[in-house]
This record gives C-alpha cells, structure tokens and sequence, in this order.
C-alpha cells in the first residue's frame, strides 16, 4: 500500500513538473509575443505622426512620403493580422521602411531628418550610393545619385531585387516595382541595375558582405562592352 501511495505522489509530482514548465513557456512566449507586439507599435505609431504632420510640393519629397505613407498603410494591415512574433517582426520592419522615407522626404526639404532608426533588415549589406551615375539602357537615360533632384525624385532605402543588393539612394525610375519597371525594355529593370551598379563606377559605399555578393553578379557583365554603344 505504501508503495502504491509512494508511486501516486511520484506520479503526482511529475505531472505538476510538466503542468508547471508548459505553464512558464506559455508565459515565455506570450512575454514574447507582447514585447513584439508592442515594438512594433511603438514604430508605426511613430510613422502616423510624421505621415499625417508632414507635406510638401517638392517632387522629391512628396514622393518620398507617398511612398511612407504606403508603407504606414502595410504596416497597419500586418499589425491587424499578425498573431506571431514574426508576423510582427514584419510590421515593424514596414514601420521602419516608412520611417526610413520620412527621414528621405524631410532631407529633400531642407529639414533635420532626425534621430538614426535601426537598420533595415533587408537593406543589410546593400550599401549606399555616393555619386551621381546615368547610364542608357536600350535609348532611354537613367540616373541615380546620393541627393534627391528634378531627375531623380525615387528614393530607395536599399534592399535586393530578385536577389541582387541594390544600394540605397535616389533613382530616375522606381525600376525595382515590378508594375513600373515593365516598361523598361524587353531585358527587363534588372540590366537598369546591372548598367547602374556596374564595378567600373567604383563609389558605392558597401558594407558587410555586400562586395562578394555584387562579385558573383557582375562577373558575367564585365564593362558591358557586349551590349553596344549605349554603355
């Protein structure tokens, strides 16, 4: 009988082990999931306050907050349904693109763009540009520089297009939408890039591993003397 009352208490106490640890993950996670939330608010917040208090007739700059302003529109849809930490994880990285188009637009006006943000996870490694550059792909001019200008009102906080880094910087043409970049010629927006962030410009300010993962790239593309005059 002692044993039998021994073994029930053993048993007892290892289901109070079990109940107790699944209850301090749950606690884990939802501390987690709260914390995410809450970040990520604390940023799109942020975001409404400069979309809404912000304007301008500069081209530039209106351009630059149109594009925040679409990004503060993504980042309350994915706040509404987010339910993970990475779902939330996702909105306060749209929250920080918007914001990141804000300091652009308030560069373009003249004004203090502010305090630095956190990096962008997906501009990580893609660098910046630091000189002005035009290339012509197929007839048509296209520029891009490190200031915003009556030819390049496109502001791109850096990212990948179809896995290639693209820095930072003001462009002519958002090449990189898809709906826009159909336009740019039968080989498509990506020789915009290639003819853009050629090695032989030799300015852009890369950082981490963005070098190797522009080497791979480019070395098909040499000096592009195998596309014609136009390079």
């Amino acid at each position: 009988m002692m044993r039998v009352l021994l073994l029930l208490a053993i048993v007892a106490m290892v289901l109070l082990l079990i109940a107790a640890v699944r209850r301090s993950g749950q606690a884990r996670r939802q501390t987690q999931l709260d914390d995410a939330r809450a970040e990520a608010q604390r940023w799109y917040e942020r975001l409404g306050g400069q979309v809404m208090n912000l304007s301008s007739e500069e081209p530039a700059a209106r351009q630059a907050l149109a594009d925040a302003g679409e990004r503060y529109n993504a980042a309350g849809g994915q706040l509404q349904q987010a339910n993970s930490v990475r779902q939330f994880a996702l909105a306060r990285e749209s929250a920080l693109e918007g914001l990141t188009y804000v300091r652009a637009a308030r560069l373009a006006m003249g004004l203090d763009p502010g305090p630095d943000l956190p990096p962008l996870h997906a501009a990580q490694g893609a660098g910046q540009i630091t000189q002005e550059r035009e290339v012509t792909v197929e007839g048509h001019s296209y520029k891009a520089g490190p200031r915003p200008g009556a030819d390049t009102p496109y502001y791109y906080p850096g990212g990948r297009v179809q896995g290639r880094p693209v820095p930072a910087g003001w462009y002519s043409t958002p090449v990189w939408k898809t709906a826009l970049g159909a336009g740019a010629g039968v080989l498509g927006g990506m020789l915009i890039f290639d003819a853009l962030l050629s090695p032989g410009f030799g300015d852009m300010d890369f950082g981490g591993d963005a070098g190797e993962a522009f080497g791979g790239d480019f070395g098909d593309f040499g000096d592009f003397g195998d596309f014609g005059g136009d390079f």
